[in-house]
C-alpha cells in the first residue's frame, strides 16, 4: 500500500500582483486556483517519486471534488479511502508579493470527523498494509489517536507534518509519539515556548538539539527558508542542511514537498541527513516553478533502491 497520508483537501485561492506589492492599496494581478491542502500536496509529492502511496482523506460533493479525486488518480495515487461530503474541502486564501514571498493568508478548515469513520471501519485494512503513516498534526485529536493506536497495533512509523502549529501545541502529549516532525523556525518556537527569531543555524541547531534531548521527542526538522534546515534526534544527532540556490518564482508547496522528502527517505531506510537532502532537493523543484508540488523523480534519482511499479 506505500505511505499511507491522512489529512485534509484544501483549495489554494492565490493572488499574485502585477509590480510592486502595496499592503494596504489595490494590487492589479492575477489570481489562481489550485488544488491544495498540506497533505493532498504531500501525497502528490509522493506519488510522483512514483511510490504509489493511499490517501484518507474526504472532498466535497462538486465538481471540483471530482477534480481533487481525478487527477490524484492520474497521478497513481490510491483514493479509495476518499469520501465524498457536502462541505468536505478547506480553502486557502493567499497573497504573494513580487517577490514570490508569502504577504498575508487566511485558511478555513472542513469538518474531518468522516476521516475519523473511515478509520474506525477500515482502519485495519488500510494501516496494516502500510509503510509508514503520515498524520497532518493538527487533525482532531480523535483522529490523532485512532492513529496512533492503529500505528502501535502494526508496529508502524509515524511522520507529523503541520499545518497550524497553534492547534498542533494543544496535542502537545501526542506529538511526542512522532517518529519524525517537520516545521518552520516559527512553528518550533511556539512548539518549544521560545522566541527563535533571528537565530542563525549553528544557534537553531544546538538550541532544538538540547529541546528535543530533554523532552525525548524522537527526532524533528526545523526548516529556516533560504537559511536551510537544521535537524535533531533525541539521541543528540543533529545538523544543519543548506539550501539549494535556485531562482524563486512561488514558494507555496516547497515545505509540503520538503516534508514528502523526509518522510520518503525515512520510510525507506535513510538517516536523518540523507532524508533531509531528498527533501530539500524536493523543495527546490517546487520552487522554482508556479505549482505547489515537486515534478516526476525516479526514486533512484533519489538514493533510493526502489523498483517502479508498471
Amino acid at each position: 500500500m506505500g505511505i499511507v497520508v491522512i489529512g485534509a483537501v484544501f483549495v489554494d485561492i492565490k493572488g499574485f500582483p502585477e509590480d510592486v506589492y502595496v499592503p494596504e492599496g489595490r494590487n492589479a494581478g492575477r489570481i489562481e486556483y489550485i488544488h491544495g491542502g498540506v497533505t493532498r500536496n504531500v501525497v502528490e509529492d509522493i506519488a510522483n517519486v512514483e511510490l504509489r502511496p493511499t490517501y484518507v482523506s474526504i472532498v466535497d460533493t462538486s465538481a471540483l471534488g471530482e477534480d481533487v479525486v481525478r487527477k490524484l488518480k492520474r497521478h497513481k495515487v490510491d483514493t479509495s479511502y476518499v469520501k465524498s461530503v457536502p462541505g468536505g474541502m478547506g480553502t486557502w486564501l493567499a497573497v504573494f508579493d513580487n517577490k514570490g514571498d508569502l504577504a498575508g493568508s487566511i485558511s478555513q478548515r472542513p469538518n474531518l470527523y468522516p476521516i475519523l469513520y473511515t478509520l474506525e471501519e477500515n482502519g485495519d485494512e488500510i494501516i496494516s498494509k502500510a509503510d509508514s503513516i503520515v498524520l497532518e498534526m493538527d487533525v482532531d485529536k480523535e483522529i490523532i489517536k485512532k492513529t496512533f493506536q492503529l500505528a502501535q497495533k502494526y508496529n508502524k512509523r509515524v511522520y507529523g507534518v503541520v499545518t497550524n502549529m497553534s492547534i498542533a501545541v494543544e496535542r502537545r502529549d501526542y506529538l511526542k509519539h512522532f517518529d519524525c516532525f517537520v516545521c518552520n523556525q516559527i512553528e518550533a518556537g511556539i512548539f518549544f515556548a521560545e522566541d527563535y527569531e533571528g537565530k542563525t543555524p549553528q544557534e537553531l541547531c544546538e538550541i532544538i538539539s538540547a529541546n528535543v534531548v530533554s523532552a525525548q521527542i524522537p527526532s524533528i526538522v526545523v526548516t529556516m527558508g533560504g537559511e536551510g534546515a537544521v535537524y535533531a534526534d533525541c539521541k543528540g544527532n543533529k545538523g544543519i542542511y543548506p539550501a539549494r540556490k535556485v531562482i524563486v518564482r512561488d514558494t507555496t508547496g516547497a515545505g509540503d514537498a520538503f516534508f514528502a522528502g523526509v518522510a520518503i527517505g525515512m520510510t525507506y531506510g535513510k538517516e536523518l541527513k540523507e532524508a533531509v537532502e531528498i527533501g530539500t532537493r524536493l523543495a527546490a523543484s517546487v520552487i522554482i516553478t508556479t505549482d505547489n508540488v515537486c515534478p516526476r523523480f525516479l526514486p533512484k534519482e533519489l538514493g533510493l533502491d526502489i523498483d517502479v511499479e508498471q
